[in-house]
């Protein structure tokens, strides 16, 4: 008998479908997504917001007439690449207070999230910048931040169940590397990377379903869905050209599996040296399947939303099949 997935990494370029297959998993039944996807009620995690909040950061401090820290502009790419490594620290962080059950609860959320970029950049060799600015600087840019954090902070509360039992762990994120450039992709770039700073209490338990589609599709699929007017919807965000083409122009996912030394399986290295072989599915989208999960669910056309259906039941079937990471 198949198992039911425990951890499945959702892993995809941007716009390549990912928050759709989320948004769609999350308006099934518990026996459709038991017997045909192989999966419990879902409980979701992204480092998008993270994303986000770095970009508001970097607003603000630029307001300031200050360095922006991660971003000198909002059509930029990253300035510092080990901040890959920092999405994941916080992904981490989030993972096991969802194992624990532990809900924040921050005097200041501006604060909090401060402290925790500084923490997980300082886990990943990045410069924790934050505790380092001046007093009213600081406070200034607190205050400014705190709405959005504290919505951040209650999102993130609210996204912890009472209990697991039975239920799947999806985490989301998009890696990838410049247009033309070709795999192995330099660290801190691309999957190889960002996988191998996932907790081991996450990559013993996880499989991955990579959605497939181009890099082309996906910067066509980014302009189509961008609403200016809500940059932190992870429906309807938009990245920038320029990162787009300088930070997911290819990806290396491709190369990972081919060179896994195991058939469907992606090789992970943990920088301690623990070695983990995850199980990988391709849902392919290079036809898309999935931009019609945006709109409202009563105008879903049965035709679309059985594609949908079998081409994921497909992918997530192959993964039940087999065993979960463990350790090399």
């Amino acid at each position: 008998m198949s198992r039911l997935l425990d951890v499945l990494l959702l892993l995809a370029l941007p716009a390549s479908g990912k928050s759709e297959v989320r948004r769609y998993l999350a308006n099934l039944t518990e026996h459709q997504c038991q017997d045909d996807f192989h999966m419990g009620p879902t409980v979701q995690l992204d480092d998008y917001p993270y994303v986000h909040m770095m970009r508001r950061t970097s607003q603000e401090l630029r307001k300031l007439g200050t360095d922006g820290v991660f971003f000198d502009s909002d059509d930029l790419p990253m300035k510092q690449p080990l901040d890959w490594g920092t999405l994941i620290e916080l992904l981490n962080e989030d993972f096991d207070d969802l194992m624990n059950r532990r809900r924040v609860a921050p005097a200041s959320a501006g604060g909090w999230l401060l402290d925790r970029f500084d923490q997980a950049r300082a886990k990943v060799g990045a410069e924790p910048c934050f505790a380092k600015l001046p007093a009213a600087q600081r406070a200034t840019l607190v205050a400014a931040l705190e709405a959005d954090a504290a919505q951040l902070a209650r999102d993130k509360n609210a996204g912890i169940p009472d209990s697991l039992a039975g239920q799947t762990v999806v985490i989301e994120m998009a890696r990838g590397g410049p247009d033309g450039a070709k795999p192995p992709l330099p660290s801190p770039l691309g999957y190889q990377y960002s996988l191998s700073r996932l907790d081991d209490a996450i990559l013993k338990r996880a499989s991955i379903l990579y959605v497939w589609v181009t890099p082309e599709e996906s910067r066509r699929k980014n302009t189509e869905r961008t609403n200016p007017d809500d940059p932190g919807s992870i429906l309807h965000h938009g990245v920038p050209m320029a990162v787009m083409l300088g930070d997911y122009g290819c990806d290396d996912m491709e190369w990972l599996i081919a060179s896994s030394g195991r058939p469907d399986h992606v090789k992970v290295v943990r920088p301690g040296g623990t070695t983990y072989h995850l199980p990988v599915a391709r849902f392919d989208n290079r036809v898309d399947k999935t931009t019609f999960v945006r709109g409202e669910r009563a105008e879903w056309k049965i035709g679309e939303v059985k594609a949908l259906h079998e081409g994921l039941a497909g992918a997530l079937g192959r993964l039940a099949e087999m065993k979960p990471a463990g350790v090399a």
